[in-house]
Parts: structure tokens; sequence; C-alpha cells
């Protein structure tokens, strides 16, 4: 678990995650490709390829002629608050930043918590060349007042509407000046012009344990990091396998629908596939064949039994913290009856907790990459995860156990015969 919580607390925004699982890989023996080389790929090796400081996808080739694959498929963006293009504000001079939402984030946690401003700049050095930085503002804390409740006295009863634009305006300053933004963005990061920009607020607190026995986790991004560290976990931890293609594909913009160019709607995986058939000699017949002989597992958190609650739960099929990650089953997930029933009879073999989860007929959950995977790259898929309270949350948990079995689970079925 301490190497979970460094990945969690090193991972504020998507830009710092994708940054951290390269640095693993590389670690681990991979060769870091680029989509505009020609790739030399050989037999038994391992390699990763990014996209957009974002993507990233990491595969372990056979050491024969591939006649499957095994995809671990994640996301590593979260529900956020993103600053707008021209941010700075000034009201009565108190200096404040334009927010605008990214997917679906439970807007009132964000009140009242010490932000810092996180991700990527792009800019012009003192030599007038192009480059970009990953940034995190720390020193600089920002914060999003609430309203007193002298001000706003039926707040309890009524509950809180969070106006989008009006009330996620964060301050930074009492005494706003002119360029008072790239100033800051400067005390750290030197640049000469400041090009354009990709910045969110992220919370400073960082990842801990809660409960009496410690078996809770709560941080930031844990939807869908838990994800993306059991399948680099799994992945680099993985041996050669004889003629199956081994992959974790850590994708971008879950959260906004995915149909962008580092999003699980892209090409990216068709033509990541093909590259790899290249030096197996496979034509369109093996590409096909080695596909519908394939598995992906989608990974993504699911909704916990509540137990303040109780109501919003499915009584038969609410999974509960601490008994194992859940297979997904309803019509947003690519789960079937013939992809989830390998994956049980892995767990059973090896005594792994396993749940299932679906939720309210009348409240049905959030979708993942996986019906994009089973559909676009045509690869049978089933969804699973762990089980989480307060999903988009500013501050999400789940239980440490079921982090760990998630990892075992994924790490086996790599290995194995599914």
């Amino acid at each position: 678990m301490d190497k979970f919580f460094h990945f969690l607390d090193a991972s504020p925004t998507v830009y710092h995650a994708a940054r951290v699982i390269a640095a693993r890989f590389k670690e681990a023996g991979f060769t870091a490709l680029t989509e505009g080389e020609k790739w030399k790929l050989e037999p038994g090796k391992s390699y990763f390829v990014s996209r957009e400081d974002t993507l990233l996808a990491a595969f372990r080739l056979p050491e024969k002629r591939p006649v499957s694959a095994i995809l671990l498929a994640s996301h590593i963006d979260s529900p956020a608050l993103k600053i707008k293009p021209h941010p700075e504000i000034s009201t009565q001079g108190i200096g404040l930043l334009g927010t605008e939402t990214y997917g679906g984030p439970l807007l009132h946690t964000w009140l009242d918590r010490d932000l810092a401003l996180g991700g990527r700049i792009f800019v012009l050095n003192s030599r007038g060349q192009r480059e970009s930085k990953i940034v995190l503002l720390e020193k600089h804390p920002v914060i999003i007042p609430g309203l007193a409740i002298h001000l706003n006295r039926d707040l309890n009863e009524k509950g809180l509407i969070v106006h989008k634009q009006d009330h996620l305006k964060a301050v930074f300053s009492l005494q706003h000046r002119e360029h008072h933004f790239e100033d800051l963005l400067k005390q750290d990061h030197p640049f000469q012009t400041l090009l354009s920009f990709d910045l969110y607020l992220v919370p400073l607190e960082k990842a801990r344990y809660n409960g009496a026995n410690g078996e809770l986790i709560s941080s930031y991004r844990i939807d869908n990091l838990s994800s993306a560290f059991a399948s680099l976990e799994a992945l680099t931890h993985s041996k050669v396998h004889k003629e199956r293609i081994q992959m974790a594909v850590f994708w971008d913009h879950e959260e906004i629908g995915s149909k962008t160019y580092a999003g699980a709607d892209s090409v990216f995986i068709h033509e990541l596939f093909e590259r790899i058939c290249i030096p197996f000699k496979m034509d369109r017949e093996d590409y096909y064949r080695m596909k519908s002989a394939s598995l992906c597992l989608s990974c993504d958190v699911a909704h916990a039994y509540h137990p303040n609650y109780a109501d919003k739960c499915d009584p038969q099929n609410a999974p509960f913290m601490g008994k194992g990650p859940a297979v997904k089953f309803s019509p947003r997930y690519a789960t079937s009856a013939s992809t989830a029933a390998p994956l049980f009879h892995l767990a059973q073999k090896h005594r792994i907790p396993l749940q299932s989860y679906a939720s309210r007929s009348d409240l049905p959950g959030g979708s993942t990459v996986g019906a994009m995977m089973g559909a676009s790259p045509g690869i049978p898929t089933v969804d699973l995860g762990v089980a989480c309270w307060a999903m988009h949350s500013i501050r999400e948990t789940i239980a440490a156990a079921d982090q760990e079995a998630l990892t075992q689970l994924l790490t086996i079925a790599l290995s194995e015969e599914l």
C-alpha cells in the first residue's frame, strides 16, 4: 500500500499520472516508443508508448506469434475544476480565477478546501523555443470560499445549490494586479511567454488510511487511479507469455465521453494492435482470429453499499467494502455471462474475493471505457473495479483489502489462461 499511496500523491492531474506511469515502466525495463518513429519490435520484449502527455499504453510481446491478447483498460483522468483560458477576474480588488467543470465533479466538496494549481503549460523559453512543463503550484494555494449559514439559513434543510458560473471562482489574491496569474506561474517555472495551458484545481490533502484498523483509504482521484495502479503493478510484475500479448492501456478523457484524440473512442487501440502484428508477419485473418480469442478487463470503480443511503443501492446486488472487487453487470457495461465466467473461475481458483455489482433499476450507474473496448476494437470485455464511496467527490474512499485483491487478480489474469 505504500506504493499505492505514493502513486496517489504523485498523480494530482492526468499529466502527473502519465509521467509517473511512464517512469515505472521504464524502471521495469520497458522500452519507450513514439508514434512517429518506425517501430522495430522483438518477440519477448516490453514496450510503452504515449500520446498527448496523457494516454499511455504498455505491452509485452509473446515469444511466438500471438494467438490472443489480455488487455487491462483503465483511465487516469478524474472529474475536476479546470481553469478557463482567460481566467483572471478582479472583483473589488480581489483576484479570482474562473473555472469550468471537467466531467461531473461533486461540486460542494470543492468548497473551503486548500487547492493548488496543477497540470501542463506550453511556453516560449528564454531562447524563444517552445516547450511544455508539468506543474504543481503547491506554494500558492487558492480557495473557493463557501457562504456562511447566516446568509443561507435553509441550506441544511433544502440542500446546497452550487452555481457553476458564479460560485466556483477561486480566490488567489486580495491585491490583484495585471498579469498576476502569469507571474505566479513564472515564480516556479520561468518562461518568456505563456502560450497555452491545461490547468486544474487539485486538493493539497494527501492520501491516508481511515477507520479503526486503517482498513479504509481516502484520497482525491481514487476514481480511477485505483484501477490504473493495479494495472501498472500487474503488468510490471507479470512474466512473458509464449503466445499471448499482455497489455495495459491508461486512457484520458473517460470522464467527458472518450471521443477525443487521447480517448478510448479513438483509433489508437486499432493502430497499436496492427503495428504489433507487423513483426510477427500476421495478415488480417490472423489479426481477426487473435482478437476473437482475446479478453479485455475494463477496470473502473463501482458504487459501494452506503450505510447512510441504503435506499440508493440494490439490496441483492450492491458490493460491500472489504469483500473484494466487483464484476459490474448492467446494460451500460460490457460484461456478459461469457466474459464474467472466466474471471469468477480464476478468482475461485486462487481464493481471491470477487463480488457482483448491479445498480438499482431506477438509478443507473456511470459508464466506463468497457463498452468502447468491446465494440470498437472488437474484443470480448468484462467490467470490474473496487467498490467506492463518494465517487466523483474531491475525497473518495475504498477498502485497502479490495485494492490489494484487484492487483492480485489482474496480475494472475495476465499470466494464466482464461
